[in-house]
């Protein structure tokens, strides 16, 4: 068999690639060991949430399809951070963990160019630093002239539970060996990373009376631009650990394979297990816990905040000290996952091996945690491994422009020793890259590519036009105060006392844009309602039009360090004044541009200086 890509991994960042680099008309190959478990929620069965719902309605932009199945399966949504400013809102779903990987098979079944091979990938196969294929353990050699190896937890994996150990990535699947040892035989750099997941327990052991209830907002608001409506199914659970609870559970340290230093690899900080949070955090008599309903037609419930790979006996014990779960039964007890990633310094932008020609990496391979960052960074891969065989330059998204090029840039520029995930405080430029802006960023980009078709194109583009219109308006239209002033009371804003623009008035910080529009009468409550979310997104810019334009100034110079080439045969041993650690890092990382080089931890504020007279 020859395809003109090869995807091996049918996780969240396989599917995207393959789906991405087949709307590219590529012929592709997505190597599985088993379609069953195409797009399955192995951990958490939720999308988005702080920063990553940013990942993932860039990636609607760009015609990614998991919004479209978060949508399609979601039981509940919510946008968070709504308490503070815009730049920091996002949207997060709780899903079906039955239905996701469903809406997920059919939608990649039913894309063509795609051919699933229900095989295991054992070996990648390279002829004078090029990839050429893969032979599979069956021993079929599948020829083609990219490859994106999506490999997720499955790399020399070891799944721990107490002092017990089996191979695997997850529970009830294999771990692939040879791929990871002959990829370091090529002298790509490996380590080794830790993850974990909790305990699922019966929601008909759970005491409800007394937790309390999150649910989700009304009315609830899809991730993708194509889905109209989506609805609130059920609710999630909060409640606490307790001193009692932590004492109990420090009784299993002696057995835990993360203490006892069975467990090598580095865990993910911001996403601790509850034994390390009680290590780390020992002034804390408690932790929040939330129980997390796994789907419609399940009664197993996630107990988020409880990650643990402690022996079952004492993650039994430690579970029925929790407020509603004092007779609560486990279905399946927590456990950590050990696996092989390789460092993401020798990855392109455009997520290309350095090494290997034609060989893509994607998702927890490259030392990332959660589902966003692997799709995020499969969509790349599939639309680089697309033009590759088109030979045409990568598509690369700065930090300017997307929280995937946030992502991307901090991955190829920074050392790599925990699990690396997305925040909001990552990017310098976050008052830019809200979601709200995230269509006007991308979706041009993507009807470019060819990724989503001019349905699509054309309902942003009303939206677009609508904004500008408005935004131009509210400029010149003028207020007076017998219109303004209720607006302005009912703000517990102070009065006006002569006529004034609509916009001098919206810059006021309580003072809903919507309402002011209403008093003028200046557009059909028809067509306001209609843009509902538009009237929003001017209301932003408008509030905080300084604080935009700066960091739009900051962009443009920015910019101007990006454009300094250099060369990657560039020889720093000639640059007598780089500091050693400098040129060490410059050496190992190679970057692509002083802008690049600027961010590389290590190069200090002198380094840069002295490399950018030397590059003039």
């Amino acid at each position: 068999m020859k395809f003109d890509t090869l995807v091996i991994g049918g996780g969240h960042a396989g599917i995207e690639a393959s789906v991405a680099a087949a709307r590219m008309g590529m012929k592709v190959g997505l190597v599985t060991m088993d379609i069953n478990t195409l797009g399955r929620l192995s951990c958490n069965p939720s999308i988005g949430g702080s920063a990553k719902g940013h990942l993932a309605k860039e990636i609607d932009a760009l015609g990614g399809v998991m919004p479209r199945i978060a949508d399609a399966s979601g039981i509940q949504f919510k946008m968070l951070n709504t308490s503070k400013g815009p730049a920091v809102w996002s949207p997060r779903s709780q899903n079906d963990k039955d239905l996701y990987p469903l809406y997920a098979q059919n939608l990649v079944l039913s894309t063509p160019g795609i051919t699933i091979i229900p095989e295991t990938a054992e070996e990648i196969l390279v002829k004078n630093d090029a990839v050429t294929g893969l032979r599979t353990a069956s021993g079929e050699e599948i020829y083609a002239r990219t490859v994106i190896l999506c490999s997720g937890t499955f790399l020399n994996a070891v799944m721990w539970t107490g002092m017990t150990n089996t191979e695997g990535g997850r529970v009830g699947e294999r771990a692939s060996h040879k791929i990871s040892d002959l990829l370091a035989a090529y002298g790509l750099e490996k380590g080794r990373l830790k993850t974990g997941t909790p305990p699922r327990i019966d929601k008909r052991s759970i005491d409800l009376s007394g937790l309390t209830p999150h649910n989700g907002d009304e009315p609830p608001c899809p991730f993708s631009i194509t889905t109209k409506r989506v609805k609130n199914w059920l609710a999630c659970w909060a409640t606490t650990t307790s001193e009692q609870t932590h004492d109990i559970l420090r009784t299993g340290f002696d057995r835990s394979p993360m203490f006892t230093g069975r467990i090598r690899g580095a865990g993910p900080r911001y996403c601790p297990s509850i034994e390390d949070k009680i290590d780390r955090f020992s002034e804390k008599s408690s932790h929040i816990i939330v129980l997390e309903p796994e789907g419609m037609s399940t009664d197993t419930v996630y107990v988020n905040g409880f990650s643990t790979s402690l022996p079952p006996d004492i993650q039994e014990a430690g579970l029925r000290t929790i407020p509603g779960l004092q007779n609560a039964k486990i279905l399946r007890h927590g456990y950590a996952v050990e696996y092989d990633f390789f460092f993401p310094y020798q990855l392109t932008f455009g997520l290309e091996t350095k090494a290997i020609s034609g060989l893509f990496f994607a998702g927890q391979i490259n030392g990332t945690s959660g589902y966003e960052e692997a799709a995020s960074q499969g969509l790349i891969a599939g639309i680089n491994a697309a033009r590759k065989v088109r030979g045409e330059d990568p598509f690369v998204l700065s930090r300017s422009e997307a929280y995937i090029g946030v992502l991307i840039d901090d991955l190829v520029n920074k050392n790599t020793e925990e699990p690396y995930r997305i925040f909001t405080s990552l990017a310098e430029y976050r008052l830019l890259l809200r979601i709200d802006t995230v269509y006007d960023r991308l979706l041009p980009k993507a009807h470019t590519l060819g990724l989503i078709d001019g349905s699509i194109e054309a309902r942003w583009r009303r939206s677009y036009e609508f904004r500008q219109r408005l935004s131009s308006l509210t400029e010149t239209t003028k207020i007076q105060p017998a219109a303004a002033n209720p607006v302005l009371v009912e703000s517990n804003e102070d009065v006006i006392p002569e006529t004034t623009t609509l916009a001098t008035v919206a810059r006021r910080p309580t003072v809903p844009l919507r309402r002011l529009l209403d008093a003028v009468g200046v557009l059909s409550p028809t067509l306001l309602d209609e843009h509902n979310d538009d009237v929003v997104a001017v209301q932003t810019e408008i509030r905080y039009d300084g604080y935009i334009k700066k960091q739009r100034r900051d962009v443009e110079r920015f910019a101007l360090n990006e454009q300094l080439n250099i060369s990657s045969t560039f020889d720093y041993d000639r640059v007598s004044s780089l500091s050693t650690e400098a040129r060490e890092k410059l050496k190992r990382i190679r970057p692509q541009s002083l802008g690049q080089a600027s961010r590389i931890p290590g190069v200090s504020a002198a380094d840069v200086s002295i490399l950018t007279l030397y590059l003039k």
